[in-house]
């Protein structure tokens, strides 16, 4: 099911509020934090919001199901849905976990994860 801009915005303000919460959170059980582990708390924070914008924008490219299945890479024929798959691409912001469609064919015993 494809969410709106909406429902994506609320989601990601929701996960950017968390990680406020968190960083006053550290900052008040801190006492005297140092420059190196304000920074260090600062850029693990930045990565855990960068995967979940990220995954938002991966999973609105997502088409849950073609049309009609890509073809087979090897036999050309047309591979079967089988649903949606857990996937842990590493990308620019680390690993990023999402589902996307997956297409499988009998005769070659090759899957496919197609381009959103």
């Amino acid at each position: 099911m494809s969410r709106t801009d909406e429902q994506v915005k609320a989601r990601l303000l929701e996960q950017a509020e968390s990680v406020i919460d968190e960083l006053l959170d550290w900052k008040n059980a801190t006492s005297e934090p140092n420059l190196t582990q304000i920074e260090e708390r600062v850029l693990e924070l930045r990565k855990q919001f960068g995967k979940a914008m990220a995954r938002e924008a991966i999973e609105a490219q997502e088409a849950k199901q073609l049309a009609c299945g890509p073809a087979c890479p090897k036999c050309e024929q047309e591979m079967r849905y089988k649903g949606q798959k857990r996937v842990t691409p590493q990308t620019w912001v680390g690993h990023v976990r999402f589902e996307r469609g997956y297409y499988y064919c009998e005769e070659c015993e090759v899957g496919l994860f197609p381009p959103g």
